[in-house]
């Protein structure tokens, strides 16, 4: 995040008190300017007569901070202020469930001829959840590739280009992984330059993207070399995993515990965003 906007200058009264005072919401992405820590808001409690706001990173560690100066959000300067009270968070149904403000009585576009791949139907339908009101106001459709092995062959079939872009989200994509290697033979391929655009996320798989909390439990299962994720995964839950149908039914249970973008990792809501706004732009 950048610093340019935040100097000695801003130290001054009169200066602090032209900052915008933004309201802490859950799921809100903060940087604290002092500590450099940046995570997304947890919960927020009154301690010793002030407001103590919790800040989680992505590997999930969680540090707490007093609210008011010192904090960046998108990279700007705020005052960080207590939560709305509940007449305005009344208003909140005029939102949708990634957070951008629902238009309402306005059709779903066409589609465009730009796309966002990810990777399996799970990926699919949590970025449906989430940001399927957004992305029918914008007439841009998401498609399950069932794994990214030949996604080479995939993007040359697309043939991008101006006005028919694409942008590629996929799992575990971390510095020298399959999945990295892949995405930089996309990337060097005529005319995926400025049209492609691939991003990912670090979690084994999309189901990791949901926050813990959101489940109820402290942290994500670790599974066993060897052992298929998904599988273990409900092994440790304890909810049946023998069959394909066993799978659907338990990430369904999954799926319904995600209300808003508030209930999924930073790490994959900026990423989505960024393919967002890289199909949307002019």
């Amino acid at each position: 995040m950048s610093y340019q906007n935040w100097g000695p200058q801003d130290l001054s009264a009169p200066a602090r008190a032209q900052l915008p005072e933004v309201p802490v919401e859950r799921g809100m992405v903060l940087e604290d300017v002092q500590s450099g820590w940046v995570g997304a808001v947890t919960r927020v409690e009154k301690s010793g007569g002030m407001h103590v706001v919790a800040l989680e990173d992505r590997r999930g560690k969680s540090r707490s901070f007093r609210l008011g100066f010192g904090f960046l959000l998108e990279g700007q300067p705020i005052r960080l202020m207590p939560p709305a009270p509940r007449a305005a968070a009344a208003a909140a149904g005029t939102r949708t469930a990634s957070g951008s403000v629902r238009v309402e009585g306005q059709r779903a576009q066409v589609a465009k001829a730009s796309r966002i791949w990810v990777e399996g139907k799970h990926d699919a339908e949590l970025v449906e959840r989430v940001w399927g009101d957004d992305l029918r106001v914008e007439g841009i459709v998401v498609e399950p590739l069932h794994g990214i092995d030949d996604l080479a062959g995939a993007v040359a079939a697309f043939r991008p280009g101006p006005g028919r872009r694409l942008g590629v989200l996929v799992d575990h994509l971390v510095p020298d992984s399959k999945e990295s290697r892949i995405a930089q033979a996309v990337m060097a391929s005529p005319g995926a330059a400025g049209n492609v655009l691939i991003v990912g996320h670090p979690y084994v798989d999309v189901w990791q993207a949901i926050r813990p909390a959101v489940l109820g439990i402290e942290k994500w299962p670790v599974i066993p070399r060897g052992v298929d994720w998904k599988t273990g995964i409900l092994t440790a839950f304890g909810w049946p995993h023998s069959t394909k149908e066993d799978i659907g039914l338990g990430w369904q249970k999954l799926l319904g515990a995600v209300r808003s973008y508030a209930d999924l990792e930073p790490s994959l809501l900026g990423r989505v965003e960024e393919v967002i706004d890289f199909l949307t732009v002019p």
